[in-house]
C-alpha cells in the first residue's frame, strides 16, 4: 500500500508550496543516490520523495490527489520525468555557511549531475559523468592538496568534429521523432489527458539518422582517449565529499555535450591519528615517572611535532586538548583540536633491582593507598621515584 504523499514529505495538507519545496529539499539532499552509492533503501526513499513532490508541487495534481487520493494519480504518468533536481538544489544557498558562495552544495556534494540548457534538446546525446575515487592522507586533508589525474574518457572525434558522419555527408532528420529526439505518448483517463515522454528509439534520442558513418568513430562522433586533469582539494574535506570538474567527462555521441568528472574523496587510515569530525585523536603512552613527576613531551601533530605539558600526577585515561591542531573547518574559519589520550606504560619485564625499587615504593601510601584515601603526606615520594629510576 502506497504511503500518503504528505506523510512522505512530513508536511500537512495545509502546508504552502514553499513549505513543501523546503521539505523535499531536505529529503532529496539526505537520500540523493550520489550521496548514498549502492544504498537501495536510500534510492527508494529518494524516488518516493520525488514522486510525492512531483504531485504536491503542482496545484492541479495536488487538487486531484486531495480529492481522489492515489486513485486520482493513475493513468500511466511518469512522476519523475518533470522534476528538475538541479533547480531544487540551486536554491540551497550557502549550505556550509562559507560566506555567500551559492555553489558550495554543488561544488562539494555534486549538485545533481550535468547542467542542461533551458530544457531544450541539445544536439546529440549528452555524455556521461566519470567518477574518480581519490585516496587522501589525513595530512593532505588538513593542508589541502593539488592532484594530477590521468583518466580515460571518450573525446570528440577530430575527423568528423563529433557529427558521426563521413566527410561530405550530413545526417538526416529522424522521421520517427521529426528531429525532436523524443516521442510523446498521450493517453486519456477519467481524470484527464496524460502525456508520457520517452527518448526516440530510432535515433537514440539524437533527432538525426546517419547514413554514411565516419570511418574513425563508426558514427559515434567520439573516440576513446586519455587526458590529464588537475584538481584542487580544499582543506577539511572528508570521505564522500566530491569535487565536480565540469565538462571533462565523456563526450556525448554525435556532438552531444560532455559530462563531468566527479572526484570522490576517500580518507586513508592514518597510522597514528583517528579523526572525529574536525578533531583528531592521538593515543600517547608515557612512563610511570613521567605521569607522576610531569614534564614536557614531544608528540606528533598533523604536519610535524609539538611540545605537550604533562602535569604531575596525570592519571591514565586523561584527555589533553591541543587547540587548533586538528582539521580546518571546510569553507569556514578555524580548526578542530588534537585530543591526546594519555596511557601509562606498565613494563612486563623488570630486573631484580627494579623490582626491589618498586616494592620499596609500594610501601608508600602516596603510591598505592590501601584505604583508597590519601593520607595527605606529600614528602618523600618524589625522592623515592627519582632514586628508583635514576
Amino acid at each position: 500500500m502506497k504511503r500518503d504523499y504528505y506523510e512522505i514529505l512530513g508536511v500537512q495538507k495545509s502546508s504552502s508550496a514553499d513549505e513543501i519545496k523546503s521539505a523535499y529539499r531536505k529529503l532529496a539532499m539526505k537520500y540523493h543516490p550520489d550521496r548514498n552509492p549502492g544504498d537501495k533503501e536510500a534510492e527508494e526513499n529518494f524516488k518516493e520523495a520525488t514522486e510525492a513532490y512531483e504531485v504536491l508541487s503542482d496545484s492541479g495534481k495536488r487538487q486531484r490527489y486531495d480529492q481522489f487520493g492515489h486513485q486520482g494519480m493513475r493513468g500511466g504518468q511518469d512522476f519523475h520525468q518533470n522534476v528538475n533536481i538541479n533547480d531544487i538544489f540551486s536554491q540551497f544557498g550557502d549550505i556550509f555557511g562559507g560566506g555567500g558562495n551559492g555553489d558550495i552544495f554543488e561544488q562539494f556534494f555534486g549538485g545533481g549531475g550535468n547542467r542542461r540548457s533551458g530544457g531544450r534538446r541539445q544536439a546529440g546525446e549528452q555524455g556521461s559523468d566519470l567518477k574518480i575515487r581519490l585516496p587522501l592522507s589525513l595530512e593532505e586533508i588538513a593542508a589541502g592538496a593539488e592532484k594530477t589525474l590521468k583518466i580515460k574518457r571518450y573525446r570528440t572525434c577530430d575527423t568528423c568534429s563529433g557529427s558521426g558522419a563521413k566527410s561530405g555527408s550530413k545526417p538526416v532528420t529522424c522521421s520517427t521523432c521529426q528531429g525532436q529526439g523524443e516521442v510523446r505518448h498521450v493517453s486519456r483517463s477519467m481524470f484527464g489527458q496524460m502525456v508520457n515522454i520517452a527518448p526516440c528509439t530510432t535515433c537514440a534520442g539524437t533527432g538525426q539518422i546517419i547514413k554514411d558513418k565516419c570511418g574513425d568513430c563508426s558514427g559515434e562522433g567520439r573516440i576513446q582517449g586519455e587526458t590529464t586533469l588537475k584538481v584542487n582539494i580544499p582543506a577539511g574535506v572528508s570521505t564522500g565529499n566530491y569535487i565536480p570538474i565540469r565538462g571533462k567527462g565523456n563526450a556525448g555521441r554525435r556532438g552531444g555535450g560532455a559530462g563531468d568528472v566527479l572526484v570522490i574523496v576517500e580518507e586513508q587510515e592514518h597510522p597514528h591519528f583517528k579523526r572525529e569530525g574536525d578533531d583528531v585523536v592521538y593515543d600517547l603512552t608515557i612512563s610511570f615517572p613521567d605521569a607522576a613527576l610531569g614534564g614536557e613531551v614531544s608528540v606528533p601533530v598533523l604536519g610535524g611535532t609539538a611540545s605537550l605539558t604533562i602535569e604531575a600526577g596525570t592519571q591514565p585515561g586523561t584527555v589533553l586538548r591541543m587547540r587548533d591542531k586538528g582539521i580546518p573547518h571546510l569553507n569556514g574559519y578555524g580548526k578542530g583540536d588534537q585530543l591526546v589520550v594519555v596511557n601509562v606504560f606498565v613494563p612486563t619485564k623488570l630486573s631484580s633491582k627494579e623490582k626491589d625499587a618498586l616494592r620499596s615504593l609500594a610501601q608508600s601510601e602516596n603510591i598505592a593507598p590501601r584505604t583508597g584515601k590519601n593520607n595527605g603526606k606529600d614528602t618523600g615520594f618524589f625522592g623515592k621515584v627519582k632514586e628508583a629510576f635514576s
